[in-house]
Protein backbone atom coordinates (compact mmCIF):
# COMPACT_ATOMS: atom_id res chain seq x y z
CA UNK A 1 0.00 0.00 0.00
CA UNK A 2 1.52 3.56 -0.92
CA UNK A 3 1.96 5.14 2.07
CA UNK A 4 0.98 8.87 2.63
CA UNK A 5 4.58 10.45 1.89
CA UNK A 6 4.72 8.54 -1.30
CA UNK A 7 1.61 9.95 -2.49
CA UNK A 8 2.53 13.58 -1.73
CA UNK A 9 6.45 13.49 -3.01
CA UNK A 10 4.10 13.07 -5.95
CA UNK A 11 3.35 16.81 -5.99
CA UNK A 12 6.62 18.11 -5.13
CA UNK A 13 9.10 19.61 -7.19
CA UNK A 14 11.92 17.50 -8.23
CA UNK A 15 14.41 19.11 -5.71
CA UNK A 16 12.75 17.51 -3.00
CA UNK A 17 12.46 14.01 -4.45
CA UNK A 18 15.85 12.83 -4.45
CA UNK A 19 15.36 9.50 -4.15
CA UNK A 20 13.52 9.51 -8.00
CA UNK A 21 15.30 9.33 -11.55
CA UNK A 22 14.60 11.45 -13.78
CA UNK A 23 14.54 11.54 -17.86
CA UNK A 24 14.46 14.62 -19.34
CA UNK A 25 12.65 14.35 -22.86
CA UNK A 26 13.42 16.56 -25.99
CA UNK A 27 10.55 16.64 -28.90
CA UNK A 28 11.65 16.47 -32.46
CA UNK A 29 8.39 16.92 -34.34
CA UNK A 30 8.31 18.33 -37.93
CA UNK A 31 10.17 18.79 -41.18
CA UNK A 32 14.27 19.57 -40.76
CA UNK A 33 15.64 22.55 -41.74
CA UNK A 34 14.72 26.20 -42.62
CA UNK A 35 14.07 27.88 -46.07
CA UNK A 36 12.72 31.06 -47.23
CA UNK A 37 9.22 30.14 -46.92
CA UNK A 38 8.88 27.73 -43.86
CA UNK A 39 10.67 26.77 -40.52
CA UNK A 40 11.53 23.80 -39.08
CA UNK A 41 14.18 22.12 -36.87
CA UNK A 42 17.48 23.14 -36.92
CA UNK A 43 20.21 23.05 -34.48
CA UNK A 44 20.15 26.86 -33.60
CA UNK A 45 16.77 26.52 -32.43
CA UNK A 46 16.92 22.48 -30.48
CA UNK A 47 20.23 23.21 -28.75
CA UNK A 48 19.34 25.34 -25.69
CA UNK A 49 16.62 22.56 -25.16
CA UNK A 50 19.27 19.88 -25.86
CA UNK A 51 21.73 21.94 -23.15
CA UNK A 52 19.33 22.01 -20.86
CA UNK A 53 18.05 18.20 -20.77
CA UNK A 54 21.39 16.65 -20.47
CA UNK A 55 22.34 19.28 -17.50
CA UNK A 56 19.06 18.38 -16.30
CA UNK A 57 19.78 17.36 -11.97
CA UNK A 58 19.61 13.51 -11.34
CA UNK A 59 19.25 12.49 -14.59
CA UNK A 60 19.75 9.14 -15.15
CA UNK A 61 19.28 9.00 -19.15
CA UNK A 62 17.95 11.28 -21.89
CA UNK A 63 15.04 10.93 -24.28
CA UNK A 64 13.87 12.16 -27.40
CA UNK A 65 10.97 11.77 -29.24
CA UNK A 66 11.18 11.89 -33.30
CA UNK A 67 8.17 12.76 -35.09
CA UNK A 68 10.17 13.81 -38.24
CA UNK A 69 9.78 12.85 -42.63
CA UNK A 70 13.21 14.05 -42.45
CA UNK A 71 14.57 17.40 -44.40
CA UNK A 72 18.11 18.66 -44.26
CA UNK A 73 20.75 16.76 -43.85
CA UNK A 74 22.51 19.30 -42.82
CA UNK A 75 20.82 20.45 -40.11
CA UNK A 76 19.83 16.68 -39.90
CA UNK A 77 23.78 15.89 -38.86
CA UNK A 78 24.22 18.95 -36.45
CA UNK A 79 21.57 17.74 -34.50
CA UNK A 80 22.55 14.28 -34.44
CA UNK A 81 26.06 15.43 -33.54
CA UNK A 82 25.02 17.69 -30.85
CA UNK A 83 23.09 14.93 -29.01
CA UNK A 84 26.53 12.68 -29.54
CA UNK A 85 28.48 15.22 -28.03
CA UNK A 86 25.99 16.30 -24.94
CA UNK A 87 25.68 12.09 -24.54
CA UNK A 88 29.64 11.49 -24.33
CA UNK A 89 30.42 14.73 -21.91
CA UNK A 90 27.13 14.39 -19.70
CA UNK A 91 27.78 10.39 -19.86
CA UNK A 92 24.00 9.25 -20.09
CA UNK A 93 22.67 7.12 -22.29
CA UNK A 94 20.04 8.18 -24.60
CA UNK A 95 17.25 6.47 -25.55
CA UNK A 96 15.04 7.52 -28.71
CA UNK A 97 11.37 6.82 -29.84
CA UNK A 98 9.96 7.17 -32.99
CA UNK A 99 6.15 8.33 -32.95
CA UNK A 100 4.80 8.55 -36.79
CA UNK A 101 7.31 8.82 -38.46
CA UNK A 102 11.33 8.45 -38.11
CA UNK A 103 12.74 8.72 -41.94
CA UNK A 104 15.43 10.16 -43.78
CA UNK A 105 16.75 12.90 -41.75
CA UNK A 106 14.71 12.08 -38.78
CA UNK A 107 15.82 8.67 -38.48
CA UNK A 108 19.15 9.87 -38.57
CA UNK A 109 18.92 11.96 -35.36
CA UNK A 110 17.21 9.16 -33.80
CA UNK A 111 20.37 7.26 -34.73
CA UNK A 112 22.21 9.52 -32.06
CA UNK A 113 20.57 7.43 -29.39
CA UNK A 114 22.11 4.30 -27.69
CA UNK A 115 18.86 2.42 -28.10
CA UNK A 116 15.92 3.17 -30.50
CA UNK A 117 12.00 1.99 -30.01
CA UNK A 118 9.04 2.16 -32.37
CA UNK A 119 5.52 1.80 -32.24
CA UNK A 120 4.51 -1.36 -34.39
CA UNK A 121 2.92 1.37 -36.78
CA UNK A 122 5.73 4.21 -36.95
CA UNK A 123 7.42 4.22 -40.57
CA UNK A 124 10.94 3.99 -39.72
CA UNK A 125 14.45 4.14 -42.45
CA UNK A 126 13.82 6.17 -45.93
CA UNK A 127 17.77 6.08 -45.64
CA UNK A 128 18.92 8.33 -48.84
CA UNK A 129 18.86 11.71 -50.41
CA UNK A 130 15.98 12.94 -52.75
CA UNK A 131 16.24 16.60 -54.65
CA UNK A 132 13.06 17.31 -56.37
CA UNK A 133 12.29 20.34 -58.62
CA UNK A 134 10.06 21.75 -61.45
CA UNK A 135 11.13 22.74 -65.12
CA UNK A 136 9.00 25.80 -66.73
CA UNK A 137 11.09 26.31 -69.51
CA UNK A 138 8.18 25.12 -71.91
CA UNK A 139 5.63 26.63 -70.03
CA UNK A 140 7.46 30.31 -70.60
CA UNK A 141 7.56 29.72 -74.31
CA UNK A 142 3.95 28.99 -74.43
CA UNK A 143 3.08 32.70 -72.99
CA UNK A 144 6.04 34.44 -74.67
CA UNK A 145 8.18 35.52 -71.69
CA UNK A 146 11.32 35.61 -72.11
CA UNK A 147 13.89 34.32 -70.09
CA UNK A 148 16.51 36.88 -68.85
CA UNK A 149 19.89 35.73 -66.57
CA UNK A 150 22.94 36.91 -66.09
CA UNK A 151 25.51 34.97 -64.33
CA UNK A 152 29.66 34.95 -63.95
CA UNK A 153 30.89 31.15 -64.04
CA UNK A 154 29.41 28.33 -66.51
CA UNK A 155 27.81 26.73 -63.54
CA UNK A 156 26.16 29.56 -61.53
CA UNK A 157 22.95 28.94 -63.03
CA UNK A 158 23.19 25.08 -62.92
CA UNK A 159 19.90 23.71 -62.92
CA UNK A 160 18.07 26.76 -63.30
CA UNK A 161 13.89 25.88 -63.34
CA UNK A 162 13.53 27.95 -66.43
CA UNK A 163 15.70 26.50 -69.08
CA UNK A 164 15.62 23.26 -70.64
CA UNK A 165 17.29 20.71 -68.29
CA UNK A 166 21.40 19.53 -69.44
CA UNK A 167 22.76 16.16 -68.47
CA UNK A 168 26.14 17.71 -67.23
CA UNK A 169 24.06 19.80 -64.81
CA UNK A 170 22.18 16.59 -63.67
CA UNK A 171 25.54 14.36 -63.42
CA UNK A 172 26.72 16.84 -61.03
CA UNK A 173 23.77 16.64 -59.04
CA UNK A 174 23.94 13.23 -58.91
CA UNK A 175 27.78 13.28 -58.01
CA UNK A 176 26.64 15.44 -54.91
CA UNK A 177 23.40 13.33 -53.60
CA UNK A 178 26.17 10.47 -53.98
CA UNK A 179 28.42 12.13 -51.04
CA UNK A 180 25.36 12.84 -49.25
CA UNK A 181 24.20 9.65 -48.86
CA UNK A 182 28.02 7.59 -48.43
CA UNK A 183 27.72 10.08 -45.24
CA UNK A 184 24.43 8.85 -44.61
CA UNK A 185 25.36 5.17 -45.15
CA UNK A 186 28.88 5.71 -43.17
CA UNK A 187 26.67 7.15 -39.91
CA UNK A 188 24.02 4.11 -39.43
CA UNK A 189 26.69 1.61 -40.01
CA UNK A 190 28.33 2.89 -37.39
CA UNK A 191 25.57 3.61 -34.82
CA UNK A 192 23.50 0.53 -36.01
CA UNK A 193 26.47 -1.76 -36.21
CA UNK A 194 26.22 -5.30 -36.04
CA UNK A 195 22.05 -5.05 -35.25
CA UNK A 196 21.66 -4.39 -39.00
CA UNK A 197 20.74 -7.68 -41.02
CA UNK A 198 24.00 -7.40 -43.54
CA UNK A 199 21.67 -10.02 -45.83
CA UNK A 200 19.09 -7.21 -46.18
CA UNK A 201 22.05 -3.88 -46.53
CA UNK A 202 21.18 -3.07 -50.00
CA UNK A 203 17.34 -2.84 -49.51
CA UNK A 204 18.45 -0.62 -46.08
CA UNK A 205 19.79 2.05 -48.35
CA UNK A 206 17.71 1.95 -51.31
CA UNK A 207 15.19 4.75 -49.84
CA UNK A 208 12.49 2.33 -48.44
CA UNK A 209 10.94 2.52 -45.51
CA UNK A 210 9.07 0.04 -43.00
CA UNK A 211 6.65 -0.26 -40.32
CA UNK A 212 7.61 -1.00 -36.59
CA UNK A 213 8.02 -4.68 -36.79
CA UNK A 214 9.78 -5.03 -39.98
CA UNK A 215 12.23 -1.95 -38.73
CA UNK A 216 12.96 -4.29 -35.74
CA UNK A 217 13.94 -7.46 -37.52
CA UNK A 218 16.45 -5.66 -39.92
CA UNK A 219 18.04 -3.94 -37.34
CA UNK A 220 16.88 -0.51 -37.43
CA UNK A 221 15.54 0.08 -34.33
CA UNK A 222 15.80 -2.30 -31.20
CA UNK A 223 12.52 -2.90 -29.81
CA UNK A 224 8.60 -1.99 -29.57
CA UNK A 225 7.49 0.09 -27.28
CA UNK A 226 6.84 3.66 -25.93
CA UNK A 227 8.29 6.01 -24.21
CA UNK A 228 6.51 5.99 -20.59
CA UNK A 229 6.13 2.22 -20.35
CA UNK A 230 10.34 1.26 -21.77
CA UNK A 231 11.59 4.11 -18.97
CA UNK A 232 9.83 2.69 -16.38
CA UNK A 233 11.02 -1.01 -17.40
CA UNK A 234 14.33 0.67 -17.43
CA UNK A 235 14.47 2.97 -14.18
CA UNK A 236 11.57 1.79 -12.07
CA UNK A 237 8.22 2.70 -11.24
CA UNK A 238 8.70 6.15 -10.01
CA UNK A 239 10.47 7.40 -12.70
CA UNK A 240 9.91 11.24 -13.70
CA UNK A 241 9.90 12.10 -17.02
CA UNK A 242 10.19 15.55 -17.52
CA UNK A 243 9.63 17.34 -21.36
CA UNK A 244 12.24 19.89 -21.91
CA UNK A 245 10.01 22.86 -23.39
CA UNK A 246 11.39 26.51 -24.82
CA UNK A 247 10.14 29.58 -22.58
CA UNK A 248 7.02 30.42 -23.21
CA UNK A 249 6.66 34.18 -24.85
CA UNK A 250 4.41 36.40 -22.41
CA UNK A 251 1.42 38.37 -23.20
CA UNK A 252 3.86 41.57 -23.73
CA UNK A 253 5.42 39.56 -26.28
CA UNK A 254 2.69 37.85 -28.08
CA UNK A 255 1.17 41.47 -28.47
CA UNK A 256 4.40 43.06 -30.26
CA UNK A 257 4.91 40.01 -32.53
CA UNK A 258 1.53 40.14 -33.90
CA UNK A 259 1.54 41.72 -37.42
CA UNK A 260 0.59 45.20 -38.27
CA UNK A 261 -3.10 45.37 -38.45
CA UNK A 262 -3.97 42.49 -37.04
CA UNK A 263 -7.07 42.29 -35.27
CA UNK A 264 -8.89 44.17 -38.50
CA UNK A 265 -10.01 42.56 -41.76
CA UNK A 266 -7.62 40.48 -43.27
CA UNK A 267 -6.19 41.91 -46.66
CA UNK A 268 -6.48 38.40 -48.01
CA UNK A 269 -8.08 35.45 -46.85
CA UNK A 270 -5.43 33.15 -47.97
CA UNK A 271 -1.36 34.00 -46.66
CA UNK A 272 -0.24 32.68 -50.02
CA UNK A 273 3.70 31.73 -48.32
CA UNK A 274 2.04 29.89 -45.53
CA UNK A 275 0.17 27.77 -48.25
CA UNK A 276 2.97 27.12 -50.20
CA UNK A 277 5.18 26.18 -47.03
CA UNK A 278 2.39 23.93 -46.13
CA UNK A 279 2.09 22.39 -49.19
CA UNK A 280 5.78 21.97 -49.24
CA UNK A 281 5.65 20.25 -45.58
CA UNK A 282 3.05 18.12 -46.88
CA UNK A 283 4.91 16.94 -49.41
CA UNK A 284 7.24 15.33 -47.61
CA UNK A 285 5.35 13.74 -45.63
CA UNK A 286 3.70 12.10 -48.60
CA UNK A 287 6.88 10.72 -49.70
CA UNK A 288 6.39 8.26 -46.50
CA UNK A 289 2.46 7.64 -47.04
CA UNK A 290 1.30 10.12 -44.22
Amino acid sequence: MTSLVERLSAYLPDRFNRAQAVVPVVRFAGVIGGGVLRSGLTLAGMAPLLERAFSYPRAKAVAILVNSPGGSPVQSHLIYKRIRALAEEKKLPVFAFCEDAAASGGYMIACAADEVFADPSSIVGSIGVVSSGFGFHELIARYGVERRLYATGENKAILDPFQPEKPEDVARLRELQKRVFDAFKALVRERRGERIAEAESAELFSGAFWAGEDALQLGLVDGIGDLRSMMRQRFGEKVRLRLVQGPRPGLLSQFLRQPPGAGSAPESLIDLRAAVAAMEERALWARIGL
